[in-house]
């Protein structure tokens, strides 16, 4: 009788910004071999280091790093881009016998990797233009209500303010003739090639998140790092706060004070508001992951126990 192939395993190390996962990785893979795929819709971008909280030089230089640095920021990098580059990576490290690491707080990249991708229809240039023109001439408020009359389930969960998904809810619809959330909700999952331990670094006392958070801002905008790091950027001339790479928490903020719409003060607050608030949109997509190992965020034992659980999980294994 032939024995049935042992799936590789990968480990997912989620939380919200701020939360220790860079930290957590890189404790892994001092123990055991080991290598960091980039999980951040962020890092993907080169030339943007400071206001996305890329590791350093000495962290990448502690173990293997994949996605990172990988596109200019007039590109884009897509959720479909990113499951087969991560499907693609995570058997390649297996098959060098180390363990993956999925390890950011991107978490619509870590939907999109386990359930597969939707069936969606592609982009429709002159669409998308005639959708462009009426957002301009009537405002997105209204183009929000508009998508509330056709796809209410898609509406509501989608701020009037949101361009780019309203915009695209819209050209789905327009499309296919059916609502978006009811083309979502008859897609089948996709089995992954391996086997997911999906850990969550989660505060339990959001204020001590909240304190961590405008803390490292603060470290961003210390010396003039951050602003200096933006000036550079929009010298190039090709680069607008309409690019999903400007549209990163911190570098709005800080393109707005170097156009003098807001002041010092008040690009800081933005900043750090921000950035609580993308916190509160990752931990309501880590709630709707059930079977997720929450770890406490918040303990000063926190990185040891993300160790602990993998250890567990890898003997497990071993054992069974």
């Amino acid at each position: 009788m032939t024995a049935t192939p042992v799936r590789p395993l990968a480990v997912a190390i989620m939380g919200p910004t701020a939360s220790g996962k860079t930290a957590a990785a890189l404790e892994i893979a001092r123990r055991i071999p080991s290598e960091i795929i980039s999980v951040d819709s962020a890092l993907v971008y080169r030339g943007m280091d400071v206001g996305t909280a890329k590791p350093s030089r000495e962290e990448l230089a502690e173990a293997p790093h994949h996605l990172i640095d990988i596109i200019d920021p007039a590109d884009a990098y897509s959720a479909m881009q990113f499951r087969q580059d991560a499907l693609r990576l995570c058997m390649e490290i297996a098959a060098r016998g180390k363990l993956p690491l999925l390890v950011g707080g991107t978490m619509l990249y870590f939907k999109v990797l386990r359930d597969g991708l939707d069936e969606l229809p592609q982009a429709d240039p002159a669409l998308r233009a005639q959708l462009d023109e009426e957002a301009a001439r009537v405002g997105m408020p209204a183009m929000h209500a508009k998508l509330a009359g056709l796809d209410p389930v898609t509406a509501e969960r989608l701020k009037p303010n949101d361009s780019q998904r309203i915009q695209r809810a819209l050209e789905i619809t327009l499309l296919t003739g059916q609502p978006m959330s009811s083309l979502l909700s008859q897609k089948q999952a996709e089995p992954l090639p391996f086997d997911l331990l999906p850990l969550a670094l989660e505060p339990s006392d959001r204020a001590f998140l909240h304190e961590r958070i405008a803390l490292r801002f603060d470290l961003m905008l210390k010396g003039g790092a951050l602003e200096q790091e933006v000036q550079t950027l929009r010298a190039r001339g090709d680069l607008n706060l309409g690019l999903p790479s400007m549209r990163c928490v911190g570098y709005r903020q800080m393109w707005e004070y170097l156009d003098g719409d807001i002041d010092f003060a008040a690009m800081r607050e933005k900043g750090i508001a921000a950035t609580r608030q993308l916190a509160k949109r990752q931990l309501t997509w880590l709630r709707s992951m059930p079977d997720r190992v929450v770890i406490d965020c918040n303990l000063p034992s926190a990185t040891e126990q993300v160790w602990t659980t993998v250890e567990q999980a890898i003997s497990a294994r071993a054992a069974g």
